[in-house]
């Protein structure tokens, strides 16, 4: 296994260069030393990395012996000594290998922006010949993937990529052909990336020390020179080498330098958040006029160096042609353009005539989970403090409410347990109904890198053999539906099996006995039975759980979406708490919130039920708290959540709505239904940046900006809030959501006056203890607060390590009974219709289908077909067929792939051809009203046509087969003839195995 660097507490003395140092035993020497000083080193990155021992330019004394600095541990009493002739001789020997592998042309390279490790090297270490001398290797260019090119004969074998892949993202596509005459590295182990099993995730280019792996959108772009066309830049290139031997490396690097800071002057990197999933990854952006340069994570709590696809390349969206940059007012059939001053004027008459007309609650508020915590903030506070009503909400109601639900009723706070460090910390990870590779992709990695480098177990319920479900110990396959069996009984089997945590038990949780009975119908027989799953499966997995000294359960919406979706996320709760996984690290409770902001709509208050920080609008003393801040009276009664107010549409109660960045036609479980809901409304005023399925309805259509065009913050599902800023002037004449908001309200008599998020903040920091602590101040660049967070600023990564959120600090257990899904397949409806994401889309793919790297490897839709149906209904991949539902229908090409089994078919929620939601109906959870989206049944025609293949060859589903291997493997060039470790022997450059 790769080396694990693993710290201890304690302290020692190292003396380092005669001055000692403080060090931690079994920390790397090159981390102590430089927490004193400085010394070459381009093969290690970071401590998440970890030592990689290739490039040889950290070479130090350690008591007499020359070693690797990134591959020796401290230990008590070790001297250490950097600038002997030994040391530095060897340091110059290694690094003058690397320059024969790279050739440096910095002043025309468009990685000389002050980032790269090799040219910064050779300025540290006053290079000014070498003795290898450059041989470009006998490989081309690879520019066979979208986003990013390998260049090999710059590639200096430092093999950082390939161990970010290895360990760190673990998709375990890079190697290095050590064995080649010239090595290079190799993508599946062959020598295109292109078609290989790479995701794109974008760790391999943000470690890499120089410019062999770099994003496409920089070719050209970056430098002052790099635009010129190959043969110039060619020539330059030739100047510079030829003037090196007489005027030295000192004189071009002047030069390199010198345009490098030149470039600060137009190119912007600017801090923001990642507008995809819940993970919270944050990172610089660069920015040169509206153009996006790269992203470069390094410092983001929650990813560190690590992007998927989405966040490292998914951003053409924001300047692509069909931003909507001007207001829309529907006339007859169509729209026409008009100014702010006209759209605005006419959405407050015509929301004031709904509400004085027919009462507040005739105006139906929907907040997006994408737009920051400010923005939403105003949003409910303009239903409650202006319109007087508290029909608001937001789409956590599709996806996350019944999570939530779960966690309110047994501990107490609806959000993580703890942090993503947590989930890789643990002992044991259980996957539940979460396609997280995909899904949340690089909070994946964390759990593939503890399976994999720290022994962690994981074991996965789920229908589909997706990725994650591919590596676990165990992965089995409940019937659809029916988690919530499962879950209760291996509660029961803990407490027959004397398995329960006791003492934890007595004296943290209430309703004990309660609880008991109520698991007596869930034998493992019965779970079985209704599961259809092996007896020997499920004890397999009971024993599993009882003995793992920690456990995290994370699960997302195939759990969720069902019937029983709070009763199901409660039977997780209850589980965790009858074998004790509260109260410590590496344990807990953790929704995969699905949004970027699903978590912060919540907390802020865009619900029906809740103010800010989950306080109930039905407290009479919360109530007079916010009254007392927005100087109105406020609606006593709970209002509608998005499900209820399309019914109200029907009824004739819900007049006006007022919808912001929500394609809720798209999101919404049975899309006709919602459709026929709209074209009811007396008025409809849609909010968003592109002209959406929703926008069709719309009376008027605001043009809004998206997350780098404004300042803000997001929440993540680690309860992680951040900081997001400006990147980019907003587009045209689109305006930030909150500017948006602040003119309809002024205009229906609000007589606001905020003139930065920081200030919207600051009024719900004031009226939200969960937020007390909450300022920009304290959430400056990389800084972050998890809540809750008290006044003074301290934050809680870890819930309930004192106590639980109720009022006597226990826990509740949750009596649960099982009933079975609304629907399920039939004699007719013969197939179960399951859907999801696809890892490079996005939900409906609003934003995705609008970056062209993205469509080009993905670009149509299918469904996923197992063999055995596919052998039974005589069909193969790319054959068209009709999928019926007993709510709508959609044409789509069949892939057949043992992703699925059996009867079970997969839809990702990509709606080119109409969403998923044309096939589901309104049956929902009881508790919270989310749609059963994962309880559908539906049938299949097979058409006549017969189309190409829906998985393109670039796709890495296509053919791609990983490489796994435990990191760079570094000892395999060590073995190598041409290989000298320096110090030891004359040092020689690595060359073709045929000279040996």
């Amino acid at each position: 296994m790769p080396h694990v660097v693993v710290n201890s507490p304690e302290q020692v003395k190292v003396v380092v260069d005669g001055r000692e140092v403080e060090a931690r035993v079994g920390e790397l020497v090159l981390t102590a030393v430089l927490r004193d000083k400085e010394i070459p080193h381009v093969c290690y990155h970071s401590e998440l990395m970890g030592p990689i021992q290739s490039c040889d330019t950290c070479m130090v004394e350690v008591n007499g012996e020359l070693v690797r600095a990134c591959g020796h541990k401290v230990a008590a009493g070790m001297t250490i000594v950097t600038e002997s002739k030994r040391a530095t001789s060897a340091r110059a020997e290694a690094f003058d290998v690397i320059l024969g592998n790279h050739m440096l042309y910095c002043t025309v390279c468009d990685n000389n922006n002050e980032n790269c490790t090799v040219h910064n090297t050779a300025v540290a270490m006053k290079v000014e010949h070498q003795e290898h001398p450059f041989k470009p290797k006998p490989y081309d260019v690879d520019m066979s993937n979208p986003f990013y090119r390998y260049d090999p004969s710059q590639c200096i074998l430092c093999g950082r990529c390939v161990q970010a892949c290895q360990t760190v993202q673990v998709n375990e596509t890079l190697t290095i052909g050590w064995e080649l005459d010239q090595p290079r590295v190799l993508w599946d182990g062959g020598m295109q990336i292109g078609g290989s099993s790479c995701v794109s995730c974008g760790h391999c280019i943000t470690v890499c020390p120089c410019n062999a792996l770099m994003e496409k959108s920089m070719l050209g772009e970056a430098g002052y020179l790099t635009s010129l066309p190959a043969k110039a830049l060619d020539k330059m290139i030739d100047v510079i080498k030829a003037i090196e031997p007489e005027l030295g490396y000192g004189a071009v690097m002047e030069v390199s330098q010198t345009e490098a800071k030149m470039r600060e002057e137009r190119i912007k990197q600017t801090k923001t958040v990642c507008t995809y999933c819940g993970v919270g990854c944050s990172y610089d952006v660069w920015t040169k006029d509206r153009k996006i340069l790269k992203i470069e994570p390094a410092h983001g709590d929650a990813n560190a160096i690590s992007t998927c696809v989405k966040g490292k390349f998914g951003w053409d969206y924001v300047n692509h042609k069909d931003r909507l940059q001007k207001p829309l007012i529907r006339e007859g059939n169509g729209f026409r353009e008009a100014s702010w001053e006209e759209a605005l004027t006419l959405v407050a008459k015509k929301l004031g005539e709904a509400k004085e007309q027919h009462g507040p609650d005739s105006i139906g508020v929907i907040v997006s989970s994408k737009a920051t915590n400010e923005d939403g903030y105003l949003m409910q506070k303009l239903a409650r403090a202006v319109i007087g009503t508290n029909n608001v909400d937001n789409c956590s109601r599709y996806c996350q409410s019944p999570a939530t639900m779960g966690l309110f009723r047994t501990v107490g706070y609806g959000g993580d347990s703890g942090s993503i460090e947590d989930i890789a910390a643990s002992k044991l990870v259980l996957v539940i109904g979460s396609n997280t590779t995909e899904s949340h992709p690089v909070l994946a990695t964390r759990v593939k890198r503890a399976h994999k480098l720290h022994g962690q177990r994981l074991v996965v319920a789920d229908p589909r053999e997706h990725e994650i479900a591919e590596r676990a110990d165990i992965h089995f396959r409940p019937k659809p539906g029916t988690d919530l069996v499962w879950l209760c009984a291996m509660s029961k089997y803990m407490f027959d099996q004397g398995y329960e945590k006791k003492a934890f038990l007595a004296q943290w949780v209430n309703g004990i006995d309660a609880f008991r009975a109520s698991l007596e119908p869930f034998t493992m027989e019965f779970a079985a039975a209704t599961c259809e799953l092996p007896m020997a499966t499920l004890i397999e997995v009971a024993e599993e759980i009882a003995k793992a000294d920690t456990m995290c359960v994370l699960w997302a919406m195939g759990i969720t979406q069902h019937v029983m979706g709070s009763d199901s996320s409660t039977a997780i709760s209850n589980l965790l708490l009858v074998t004790g996984n509260y109260m410590r690290p590496g344990c807990g409770a953790y929704p995969l919130r699905g949004h970027n902001n699903v978590q912060g709509a919540g907390d802020i208050g865009a619900m029906p039920n809740n103010y800010p920080g989950y306080q109930p609008v039905t407290d009479a003393a919360v109530r007079e708290k916010f009254e007392a801040a927005w100087g109105t009276k406020l609606p006593p009664e709970k209002g509608m959540d998005n499900h209820q107010m399309v019914d109200a549409i029907y009824s004739g109660k819900m007049k006006a709505m007022y919808l912001a960045g929500e394609d809720m036609n798209s999101a919404d479980s049975n899309a006709n239904h919602v459709a026929g809901g709209f074209e009811l409304l007396d008025f409809f005023v849609v909010q968003d940046i592109f002209f959406t399925e929703t926008c069709r309805y719309a009376d008027v259509v605001l043009p809004a900006s998206p997350a780098l065009e404004k300042d803000g913050t997001f929440t993540s599902t680690e309860r992680r809030i951040q900081r997001l800023y400006q990147a980019l002037p907003e587009l045209g004449e689109s305006r930030a959501d909150w500017k948006i908001t602040q003119d309809i309200a002024n205009r229906m008599g609000a007589g606001w006056s905020y003139t930065h998020p920081s200030e919207m903040m600051a009024e719900m920091a004031a009226l939200t203890p969960l937020y007390a602590g909450v300022s920009y101040e304290r959430l400056e660049g990389y800084k972050t607060l998890q809540w809750p967070v008290a006044p003074d600023g301290t934050d809680q990564p870890i819930l309930y390590l004192e106590r639980f959120n109720f009022p006597d600090g226990k826990a509740k257990l949750h009596p649960l009974t099982y009933r079975t899904p609304m629907e399920s397949p039939d004699a007719e409806f013969d197939l179960f219709l399951n859907n999801g994401r696809l890892l490079e889309h996005f939900h409906e793919g609003n934003m995705t289908h609008r970056v062209a790297g993205i469509q080009e490897e993905t670009p149509e839709r299918f469904l996923e077909v197992s063999p055995e149906l596919a052998e039974e209904r005589d069909i193969e991949s790319g054959r068209w067929v009709r999928v019926t539902s007993r709510y709508g229908s959609l044409k789509i090409k069949v892939l057949v792939t043992a992703r699925v089994q059996g009867k079970q078919v997969y839809l990702p929620l990509l709606s080119q051809e109409g969403p998923v939601n044309v096939l589901t109906g309104s049956h929902t959870d009881d508790a919270t009203d989310t749609p059963a989206f994962k309880e559908t049944a539906v049938k299949m025609l097979v058409l006549p046509e017969r189309g190409s293949n829906p998985l393109k060859a670039l796709n890495f589903r296509y053919s791609g087969k990983p490489t796994p291997q435990t990191g760079v493997e570094v000892e395999r060039k060590w073995k190598r003839a041409d290989y000298r470790m320096p110090g030891s022997a004359k040092l020689v450059q690595i060359q073709g195995m045929t000279a040996h």
